[in-house]
């Protein structure tokens, strides 16, 4: 069930999303629907994933054609207990983590999906941390 106020209508024949609706939440689900006509991760290059919340980072690395999340790290996880700076930081820890993840699962090179967000602050720091781990993007 769809929460967020949003009336999503989707029409089969030419598979567009229509997003419904005012505000802030509403209008990233626009942009990041938009995002995902052009950006699909496949099983040799699989798509990067970042989700942001106020509080915490979340990227994953998807395949698309098998609907799959190969790769998984976020700073809820037990590697940032005793993490201690900024959330720009963490965001560039969870970016680093992810391509070593990444590596040991054999991904070398993915697309990156911003999720709606502009790449700015957190959600570029998780893409230049994936960068100086080994991902090519």
């Amino acid at each position: 069930m769809n929460t967020s106020g949003a009336r999503l209508e989707r029409l089969v024949s030419d598979m567009t999303v229509r997003i419904f609706g005012k505000g802030k939440k509403i209008a990233r689900l626009r942009r990041h629907a938009r995002l995902r006509k052009l950006v699909s991760g496949t099983a040799q290059r699989p798509r990067l994933v970042v989700t942001r919340s106020n509080r915490h980072m979340v990227a994953q690395i998807v395949d698309d054609t098998k609907g799959m999340t190969l790769v998984s790290e976020s700073t809820l996880m037990s590697d940032f207990s005793d993490f201690k700076g900024t959330k720009v930081e963490a965001a560039k820890k969870v970016g680093e983590l992810l391509a070593k993840k990444a590596h040991d699962a054999g991904i070398t090179e993915v697309v990156f999906d911003r999720g709606g967000n502009k790449y700015h602050g957190r959600v570029a720091a998780v893409a230049e941390g994936a960068r100086e781990g080994g991902l090519a993007l």
